[in-house]
């Protein structure tokens, strides 16, 4: 609208516009230039990230800057990885080194609660929407694996089949078949089962009496108007949506689980991607009323779907992501066919200009998969001076993706029944 209003007021003559003593002369030049620039700005402002929706205002993805200071995190910064590595003698992750988990609330805390001997827990979750998980949740599962090698701590992963009930197209019997399903791939990431608990919302609440009053203490502290804010609800959204934030915030509090921590008031330490901030922003908010402790974050990067940064990678189309069930021949038909390319429209162009890392979806996706930090600034170095083709650079991607993927599938098969029992049953943890 706004542009095609530039466009009519280019066609116009000089406007004077006279008033009492007042005079306000302008010419259509630059009343076209400032409504430009409002369209710019407009354009800037595009970006949406919620739990349910992330689009980025531009093919470069979406600016984890800006979000940071949007939501009131804190970056995290080279001396906070320093001291990270001081306290727990582990060099960081690659994520974190490369930004990829690139914020934080109160993990600084969290290392002074290391150095002091004192205890936490690690708490993460999936909604189960498909029978498969996609590279994208990956990302959360391989990086609180990591910490849960390093620090040695309980773990606890909330499967939210009730939410997908309410928000999907499902029932409660097929979100929660999907939850067993995606149980048995979140396994196959390793965790330590003898400090696992795996559960199911629409398993676990009726059957725990701890956890359902957490909710309830949780729900008395929020009014409408704070989640409608929060999470954007409106007088459309059914009843069942608006109180669900209290479900997904009961874990960060580890007298919801009786088994593990009796009554004992410990901290939490929840790696989850940036989206689902809003939920831990409320229970934070809450916690110092019910005299719990507030849960730390650790917040990650979106994976880009295969055409683009624009928008996450998604379980809804199949054609946007590489399901961890997907063939050798799936995954190379994928990428060869869908994935972005920052490359030139030839190769002589190409090998004059190089491609551009920024946009390249097969470079960003190395970003994720590729730990070696020297072998991935190689490859950056090569592509964007056009030594590496855009056809090249794919390759080695799809030879990375067959390998990791299949690596996957054979320690998912591996998961029998007895093991999976293991992590769904509840068991007491050394903490």
């Amino acid at each position: 609208m706004l542009r095609r209003l530039v466009a009519h007021c280019t066609t116009l003559g000089t406007k004077q516009i006279t008033g009492g003593s007042r005079r306000l002369l302008m010419t259509t030049q630059e009343l076209a230039s400032k409504m430009e620039e409002g369209c710019k700005i407009e354009e800037k402002q595009d970006q949406v990230v919620t739990p349910w929706d992330v689009q980025a205002s531009d093919e470069k993805g979406v600016d984890y800057q800006k979000l940071i200071k949007q939501f009131g995190s804190q970056a995290i910064s080279p001396e906070l990885l320093e001291r990270f590595t001081k306290v727990t003698g582990h060099p960081p992750h690659h994520f974190l080194r490369r930004g990829i988990v690139f914020s934080h609330r109160d993990f600084d805390h969290l290392l002074t609660l290391r150095e002091q001997g004192k205890p936490f827990y690690l708490y993460t979750g999936r909604g189960p929407s498909a029978s498969s998980l996609h590279l994208g949740h990956c990302v959360p599962f391989m990086f609180t694996k990591w910490l849960q090698e390093v620090f040695d701590v309980p773990l606890v992963i909330q499967m939210t089949d009730d939410e997908k009930a309410l928000w999907k197209d499902l029932s409660l019997e097929e979100a929660n078949k999907l939850a067993h399903e995606n149980i048995k791939d979140i396994i196959a990431f390793g965790f330590n089962p003898e400090k696992t608990f795996i559960f199911c919302d629409l398993e676990y609440i009726p059957s725990c009496k701890e956890f359902y009053w957490n909710m309830n203490r949780i729900q008395k502290c929020i009014n409408f108007n704070q989640a409608q804010k929060c999470f954007g609800f409106t007088g459309d959204s059914y009843i069942g949506k608006i109180s669900f934030p209290a479900i997904q915030a009961a874990p960060s509090f580890s007298t919801s689980f009786p088994h593990i921590f009796g009554n004992r008031k410990v901290h939490c330490l929840i790696p989850c991607a940036i989206d689902q901030d809003p939920y831990f922003r409320i229970t934070r908010d809450v916690a110092p009323r019910l005299k719990q402790e507030k849960p730390v974050l650790l917040h990650s990067t979106f994976l880009p779907a295969l055409q683009g940064a624009q928008t996450k990678m998604s379980s809804s189309d199949s054609n946007s992501n590489v399901e961890m069930c997907d063939t050798a021949k799936k995954i190379k038909t994928k990428i060869n066919k869908h994935a972005f390319s920052g490359g030139k429209t030839s190769v002589e162009e190409h090998r004059k200009l190089g491609g551009d890392t920024t946009v390249d979806v097969p470079y960003h996706y190395l970003r994720f998969f590729e730990p070696d930090d020297e072998r991935l600034a190689e490859i950056k170095r090569d592509y964007e001076s056009g030594a590496l083709l855009s056809g090249e650079i794919k390759k080695i991607l799809i030879d990375h993706l067959q390998v990791f993927v299949k690596e996957f599938q054979d320690r998912r098969a591996a998961v029998t029944p007895e093991l999976l029992d293991k992590f769904l049953q509840r068991h007491p943890m050394d903490i």
